[in-house]
């Protein structure tokens, strides 16, 4: 089969991979109908993540039919249409009866990862009776693909993670898709505002047609000044990080109110200053998570009454055999635009 493959920082090819099998009683293989690539995975082609290793197939988000499934799987047949989980549950193990997928055990974060990933024609899924999802009769495939990862993540990480509660105001620092997530779910909790801040204005004009409030440029390194004026120097009740670098997270110290949260979803290659010498009398509450996918199914049902829509993320469509292409549009996302890229088996 063929698949996108990782070979060392910035090094990446697609290229003839075996095909995927089974290789565990509760596996299933899932052909490939769609595909994306997310901000991890530009954060393991800089070397962020040092467990990927050469060789290795990227990818951890999909839709797609199943093509065989082993002797233990019961909840799944040949042919039906699923949604791939970015998490891998065992459903037996301490963390996975906690409700922590994402510490799975035997699973978690594995697909793209540990094990070979989605950016391929076939992809092996351990533990297929609770690491996928129906899709519903007449889905839209191309936005249900947002439902393997970006959703839950902004969503478990940004928004739970951060209390978000009825009259708050809300600021998600980086609007890339999984911040844009982060806010087309905030909603679903009713604050009063929710304020975008970027560096990229394409992409805070994206943010007010998805429900921001308001909206702030960082380049001039004067957003902390204008967003304390917005919040009459009180700062927000709850920020969100969604870059993962040092700079994004020391402003969501600086703008954070006195009882406060400060959620945390970037993936950090490198460690961030903390300002306990400003925040350690301010009732501070600081967060960090991997996405567990245990909201998946009733962001699954919001998805499908409309309540929230995905497809908006969707700026660029590829065809599977050009993933090297749909990379570099991604990257590139200051000069393309790309928020979301969907990826169609031909």
């Amino acid at each position: 089969m063929k698949a996108l493959v990782y070979h060392g920082p910035g090094k990446r090819a697609w290229e003839d991979k075996p095909k995927a099998v089974i290789k565990e009683a509760s596996d299933a293989v899932v052909k490939i109908a769609r595909t994306t690539i997310c901000g991890t995975d530009l954060h393991i082609m800089k070397g962020d993540v040092p467990a990927v290793t050469d060789g290795r197939i990227l990818g951890h988000e999909g839709v797609g039919v199943i093509e065989e499934v082993g002797s233990a799987v019961s909840r799944w047949k040949a042919g039906e249409r699923v949604i791939i989980s970015c998490i891998t549950s065992c459903a037996k193990c301490d963390a996975c009866k906690k409700g922590m997928y994402s510490h799975c055990a035997s699973g978690g974060w594995i697909l793209g990862n540990t094990i070979d990933g989605t950016q391929a024609e076939y992809v092996r899924i351990p533990f297929a009776d609770t690491s996928l999802y129906a899709v519903p009769k007449g889905g839209d495939e191309d936005a249900l693909t947002m439902l393997s990862d970006i959703l839950p993540t902004g969503f478990e990480c940004g928004v739970l993670s951060g209390a978000v509660k009825p009259g708050d105001v809300v600021a998600i620092v980086g609007a890339g898709p999984v911040g844009l997530a982060a806010l087309l779910t905030a909603q679903l909790y009713g604050p009063a505002e929710v304020i975008m801040l970027d560096l990229d204005n394409n992409r805070l004009e994206v943010a007010k047609t998805l429900g921001a409030t308001q909206c702030v440029n960082t380049t001039d390194g004067k957003a902390v000044e204008r967003l304390m004026q917005m919040t009459d120097k009180k700062g927000v009740d709850v920020a969100i990080e969604a870059v993962g670098v040092p700079a994004t997270f020391g402003i969501c110290q600086d703008i954070v109110a006195a009882g406060g949260h400060i959620a945390n979803i970037g993936v950090h290659g490198k460690g961030v200053e903390l300002k306990l010498d400003k925040l350690w009398d301010r009732n501070i509450t600081i967060t960090t998570r991997l996405v567990d996918t245990v909201t998946s199914p009733m962001l699954l049902k919001s998805v499908v009454a409309g309540r929230i829509q995905p497809r908006k993320l969707i700026t660029h469509e590829f065809k599977l055999e050009e993933l090297m292409k749909a990379y570099d549009t991604f990257r590139d996302a200051a000069e393309t635009k790309a928020l979301k890229v969907i990826i169609r088996a031909s």
